[in-house]
């Protein structure tokens, strides 16, 4: 009998929930533009209100500071840019820091040109060295401009928690801007904005059972904004043009409002997650959980077994009825050490699989992994075994 597939890359997408599902399918019977005034515009609107206050109560602001948009991507290059405006007086953001270990949507800076982009390093385990931020901060001529701090709250190969509020707190008494990526961090961490010291959040719909092609970006505030980088007709406030994806939208705001259940259910998925672990270590001694001694989201893992290129593994699992990641699902046809252990100096020859688990994953799930995982590891085994052909 053919065994029911397991899907366990919820990092590069979260299956799109029935909230969400069914949110979009009404949507889809509204024919006014959200812009219209009259009947069929203000259906239009209200939806398009309600999914902006849903996101924003996830967020702790107001529904004017969430700005909808086609995803994460658009939102990273939208407000990573050295151009601002406070009401009429135009602000100036001469200085882009990134954690080495970002998401490629942030370490390509948005905007901002090469010359004006520091990269920091991070520690073995992949947390943002503060001493490194203090040392950029106190480096930066702040005549020139402000600075900006690109940070991710969740690291999305690892799932390593960044120290944000500690790095936003440096970074703010030497006034800048500081740019949270929340997309791994929705329905898995508190995102209020207030709590991270954050100026800017970044959201992405899919990864916590929304659509895919929707985001937003969650300001701390309505006066300072970054030029737009999509202008069109007004909408969004002037900060981004173009008509509203309505229907993506009520699915991005159905999937906003589970968010607060699905945080619930983290300390489950944990439990699973640590048990996945200690069993993979037993079967594998040799086995090589990443940055497993600080603090992760807590349906990550991030592993590598010595000998098994990821590519190899992730096809070996694939056959045996499991969806998982060699690393991030963020470039097509990536081959190559990660660019995140990389940054955590890790061996060039090591090859990483991550597990990322969600809503619904039970006990039987995690058997179903470790029978194919034994299954794999024993084919290793035998085959660093095997002597060497004459």
């Amino acid at each position: 009998m053919k065994k029911e597939r397991l899907y366990l890359d919820y990092n590069a997408t979260a299956p799109l929930l029935p909230a969400a599902r069914a949110a979009m399918i009404d949507a889809m019977e509204l024919s006014g533009n959200p812009s219209s005034v009259h009947a069929e515009g203000r259906g239009a609107r209200s939806v398009l209100s309600k999914s902006r206050e849903a996101v924003a109560s996830l967020c702790g602001v107001p529904g004017a500071q969430v700005s909808f948009c086609s995803g994460a991507t658009e939102a990273a290059n939208h407000v990573l840019t050295p151009d601002y405006r406070m009401g009429r007086s135009a602000i100036r953001v001469s200085r882009l820091l990134v954690s080495a270990v970002e998401h490629p949507a942030v370490l390509a800076g948005g905007r901002f040109s090469a010359d004006q982009i520091t990269v920091l390093a991070v520690d073995r385990h992949g947390r943002l060295d503060l001493g490194a931020l203090e040392q950029a901060l106190a480096d930066h001529d702040e005549t020139t401009g402000q600075v900006m701090l690109g940070l991710q709250l969740a690291n999305n190969e690892t799932g390593v928690i960044q120290p944000v509020r500690e790095a936003a707190d440096l970074v703010h008494a030497h006034r800048g801007l500081v740019v949270v990526d929340a997309v791994q961090g929705a329905g898995r961490l508190p995102l209020w904005l207030g709590d991270l010291g954050a100026d800017f959040l970044i959201l992405s719909g899919h990864k916590f059972g929304g659509p895919k092609g929707t985001g937003a970006l969650v300001s701390a505030g309505e006066t300072l904004m970054p030029v737009p980088l999509v202008r069109g007709g007004g909408q969004e406030k002037g900060h981004r043009g173009g008509t509203e994806n309505l229907i993506g939208i009520a699915g991005f705001g159905a999937a906003a409002e589970a968010a607060g259940a699905a945080l619930s259910d983290m300390p489950r998925l944990a439990g699973l997650r640590d048990q996945m672990e200690t069993a993979m270590r037993a079967s594998a001694p040799d086995l090589i959980v990443h940055a497993d001694a600080v603090l992760r989201l807590g349906n990550t893992s991030f592993f590598s077994l010595p000998g098994l290129k990821a590519e190899t593994a992730q096809i070996a699992f694939d056959m045996e009825g499991l969806a998982v990641s060699a690393g991030a699902a963020c470039s097509s046809g990536k081959i190559g050490l990660s660019h995140v252990l990389s940054a955590m100096g890790a061996d060039a020859d090591l090859g990483a699989i991550r597990i990322s688990l969600g809503n619904g994953h039970t006990e039987s799930d995690i058997e179903q992994f470790l029978g194919s995982f034994n299954a794999i590891n024993s084919r290793r085994m035998a085959r660093r075994s095997a002597p060497a052909a004459a």
